[in-house]
């Protein structure tokens, strides 16, 4: 484990895994969505992880988004086998870093930790207020959480949390933990999914030592800027911005619509505004991080 250089220049995180993994003419449809292939196409997340690095990408975030004891029991597994694909999701990330060692880049891994309406399958982590209470989702996230704490990644990528009360479930578990997270939120505006002003969406990461960054993602990113003022006025921490292409998901279709919005330039305006850490998300490519680790770099 290594820590995240949060002071030095820009980061560069990847772009949407999932994106290039259908690229990559895998079907995704399965409600494990990306997490499906750390059982049966390992090698195929290793790929696209190396994908992004080449791009110029210096951190990768795992294919654990979407996988939790609950999916993976749906499908058979039991918790063991479990607990062994949540720690292969980091091991293949690695693996990846490990091949490009030689080249002298410094390179990260970030462990995802997707919020609770992603394992449901339906949307719910852009909705957010799922009837749960904090108790509720703290012992929900915690087991999945001590796995991949435990696995060997750089950081904890806690990420497209729709509600404050799930950030608050998670920044308890943390604490607990003693490992370092990022926390960046899915919002609409200047308003998480579920409805709740970013002020005290972020303050909520305040107090949290273990949190190290805090930002947005799978947002528009007409939705950045304004985040990140909030985020650093509310924080004092450093911010993490990672946009998806501005298409919209249709839960019911199961598809992306809408017009593209992604500009990697605008990256070089994000990190004038304080921005450390920057990436894409949902249907950002490889080509996308390539020019955006151009932009940032000049």
């Amino acid at each position: 484990m290594q820590p995240l250089d949060l002071d030095g220049p820009p980061l560069v995180a990847d772009g949407g895994l999932a994106t290039e993994l259908e690229a990559r003419g895998h079907d995704l449809s399965d409600p494990l969505w990306s997490a499906r292939l750390l059982i049966d196409g390992p090698g195929e997340i290793t790929a696209a992880h190396l994908v992004f690095y080449r791009a110029g990408a210096s951190i990768a975030t795992t294919a654990s988004y979407q996988a939790s004891f609950d999916g993976f029991a749906a499908r058979g597994i039991d918790r063991a086998e479990a607990v062994r694909l949540l720690r292969r999701s980091v091991a293949l990330a690695d693996a990846a870093r490990a091949e490009l060692a030689d080249d002298g880049r410094p390179r990260w891994v970030a462990a995802s930790v997707g919020p609770y309406g992603a394992a449901l399958a339906d949307g719910s982590e852009y909705r957010g207020r799922y009837g749960l209470s904090v108790p509720q989702l703290t012992a929900w996230h915690r087991p999945r959480l001590e796995v991949l704490a435990d696995a060997g990644a750089d950081v904890l990528a806690v990420e497209t949390v729709p509600d404050l009360d799930e950030a608050e479930a998670v920044g308890a578990v943390l604490a607990e933990l003693g490992v370092p997270a990022w926390l960046s939120y899915s919002v609409v505006g200047e308003r998480t999914r579920a409805g709740q002003p970013l002020t005290e969406a972020f303050a909520v990461a305040a107090g949290v030592a273990e949190i190290v960054a805090v930002g947005v993602n799978c947002c528009d990113p007409a939705d950045v800027p304004p985040a990140i003022a909030t985020a650093r006025q509310v924080t004092g921490k450093p911010v993490i911005v990672y946009p998806n292409s501005g298409e919209g998901w249709d839960a019911d279709r199961r598809a992306w619509a809408g017009p593209r919005r992604y500009h990697p330039a605008d990256a070089r305006r994000w990190v004038a505004d304080g921005v450390r850490i920057v990436g894409g998300c949902c249907r950002v490519f490889p080509a996308d991080i390539a020019q955006l680790a151009r932009a940032v770099a000049r």
